[in-house]
């Protein structure tokens, strides 16, 4: 996979001056009883269904485990203002389960 700041360069490359970058990526919750059951639900309903639909519930464990390591919110923002966006932002949608960034060229 390609590091986070090679796809921001990538993407800074094509924008048009002023340019706006959308990003919708998964997220944690922040509060910890929604991160308690967004938790649950990736590690175990996500694979248990992926499992019985595609007979490879291991295909669908690894989501949690990079939902976990990948960074979000604030550090999110510092790398892609470390690539160059500006005026860089996010928004948590549905209790933070997902998140959308911006960034401006």
């Amino acid at each position: 996979t390609e590091s986070p700041q090679k796809v921001f360069s990538e993407m800074l490359r094509v924008l048009k001056p002023n340019g706006r970058a959308l990003i919708l990526e998964f997220s944690l919750p922040a509060n910890p009883l929604m991160r308690t059951l967004a938790l649950f639900y990736l590690r175990t309903i996500v694979p248990l269904i992926g499992g019985l639909i595609s007979g490879n519930a291991a295909a669908y464990r690894y989501l949690n485990r990079t939902i976990e390591q990948f960074p979000s919110g604030e550090s999110f923002c510092d790398l892609m203002q470390e690539a160059g966006f500006r005026i860089v932002r996010f928004n948590p949608l549905t209790f933070g389960i997902a998140t959308i960034y911006q960034g401006t060229k």
